[in-house]
C-alpha cells in the first residue's frame, strides 16, 4: 500500500503521529509529510496537533475525500473539469491500470451511446471506472446493469426514490409513455435517452413522472474468449439546478430540495458497484427488483424492427424478456419505450 492511502486509512482512526506510521509501513518520516501535503494539495486538509494529524471535519469533493473511508477497491483521480471522464478512463485502462476511478466536477465533452451529446454542468457526480472482470466479452453487459442498481441505491440512500427503466437509464417516479432509453451492441450502455419529443415524453407522461436522473456509457475492449478491460462511464444530476438541464430531467437537487453530499454518494456508490461486481449471479436479481420497465408495456427500437409487448423479464446477460402478440421476444440491444395501452398498436 503507497503511503497516501496507508496516511488515508490510518486516519480514519483519529490522529495519527508522523513517526508512528512511518515505523508501520517502514518509510522515512519525510516519505510520510510529502504524504500529508499531497493531500493538503488535493483539497483535504489535514491539521497537525499535538496528538497528531487529524483528518478534516469536512473531507470535501476530492480524490481524497471520495477515498478517505471507502470501502471499496478503487483509486480516485479527480479534476475540476475534463471533456470526458470515459476519455480519461481509456487511458488508464491502455496503460494496464485497474480500479481507478476518474471523477470531474464538470465534463465539457462529454457524449452518450452513439456519441449523443451529454450536458455534464458543474454540480453533478461525472465519473468512470476501470475494471477487468475475468469474463468472457458476452457476460459485459452485467456490469452495465450492476452499475445502474449501484447508482439507483445511491439515488435512494440519498432520500431520492429511484428506479431503472431497461437497460440502464435511472429515473425518479413512474417512468412515462414514449421515454426511450437504449442498449446497442457495441456497448451495451446509454448515458441519455432518444425521444423524438425532446422533453423525454408527451405532457401527460412528463406530469406522471419518468424524470430522469442518472444515466451510463460502459465501453469495453476485449478478445474473444475474455474482457481486456470495462470502463464503466456513471453521470448522475447531483447539485443541478432543474432548469440547467434538459427537459425531461431532474436532479437531486430538485428532488430533494437541497444539495447531496456528493463525496458520500459518489462513495456509496462505488461501494454498491463493488459489492455487485464481486457476487455476478446476485446483479440480475437486484436489476428486477428496482425495475420500472417489467410489467409495462413496452416497444423496443431493433435493427430487425420493433418490438412491442409486456416486458415481463431480464435474462442473462441483460435481454430484456417481452411477450408479444406471436411469442416471446428475448431484446439484446435497442431503443426502449414505456408506452400506454393506447399507444401499443
Amino acid at each position: 500500500m503507497d503511503t497516501r492511502r496507508a496516511l488515508l486509512d490510518a486516519l480514519e482512526s483519529g490522529p495519527v503521529s508522523g513517526p508512528a506510521l512511518a515505523g508501520d509501513l517502514g518509510v522515512s518520516r519525510a516519505a510520510v509529510w510529502k504524504a500529508v501535503e499531497g493531500l493538503r494539495e488535493e483539497g483535504f486538509t489535514v491539521e497537525s496537533t499535538e496528538a497528531g494529524y487529524v483528518a478534516p471535519d469536512d473531507p470535501g469533493y476530492c480524490a481524497a475525500g471520495i477515498e478517505f473511508g471507502l470501502d471499496a477497491p478503487y483509486t480516485v483521480e479527480y479534476h475540476e473539469d475534463l471533456p470526458s471522464t470515459n476519455d480519461r478512463a481509456r487511458v488508464f485502462a491502455g496503460e494496464g491500470a485497474a480500479d481507478v476511478v476518474v471523477v470531474a466536477d464538470e465534463q465539457t465533452g462529454g457524449r452518450g451511446r452513439l456519441d449523443r451529446e451529454w450536458v455534464a454542468p458543474g454540480g453533478g457526480a461525472w465519473l468512470s471506472t476501470v475494471i477487468r472482470p475475468d469474463v468472457a466479452p458476452a457476460h459485459a453487459p452485467r456490469y452495465t446493469l450492476a452499475a445502474a442498481v449501484a447508482t439507483a441505491d445511491a439515488c435512494r440512500e440519498a432520500g431520492v426514490d429511484a428506479r431503472i427503466k431497461w437497460p440502464n437509464d435511472v429515473l425518479v417516479g413512474a417512468a412515462g409513455a414514449n421515454e426511450r432509453s437504449g442498449m446497442d451492441e457495441r456497448s451495451g450502455m446509454d448515458y441519455r435517452p432518444e425521444s423524438d419529443d425532446p422533453s423525454g415524453g408527451d405532457g401527460e407522461a412528463a406530469g406522471r413522472g419518468g424524470r430522469k436522473v442518472a444515466g451510463i456509457l460502459t465501453e469495453m475492449e476485449g478478445e474473444a474468449d475474455r474482457v481486456s478491460w470495462l470502463v464503466v462511464g456513471i453521470g448522475v444530476n447531483a447539485n443541478i439546478d432543474a432548469a440547467a438541464l434538459p427537459a425531461g430531467a431532474t436532479s437531486l437537487r430538485a428532488e430533494r430540495g437541497d444539495d447531496v453530499d456528493r463525496r458520500r454518494f459518489v462513495a456509496r456508490l462505488l461501494e454498491r458497484f463493488a459489492e455487485l461486481s464481486a457476487d455476478p449471479d446476485g446483479i440480475l436479481p437486484a436489476w428486477r427488483e428496482r425495475s420500472d420497465t417489467l410489467g409495462r408495456r413496452v416497444r423496443v427500437e431493433t435493427a430487425t424492427g420493433p418490438v412491442v409487448g409486456t416486458a415481463v423479464d431480464v435474462e442473462p446477460p441483460g435481454a430484456l424478456v417481452v411477450d408479444t402478440d406471436t411469442g416471446r421476444t428475448r431484446v439484446h440491444a435497442g431503443d426502449c419505450e414505456h408506452l400506454r395501452d393506447a399507444d401499443a398498436v
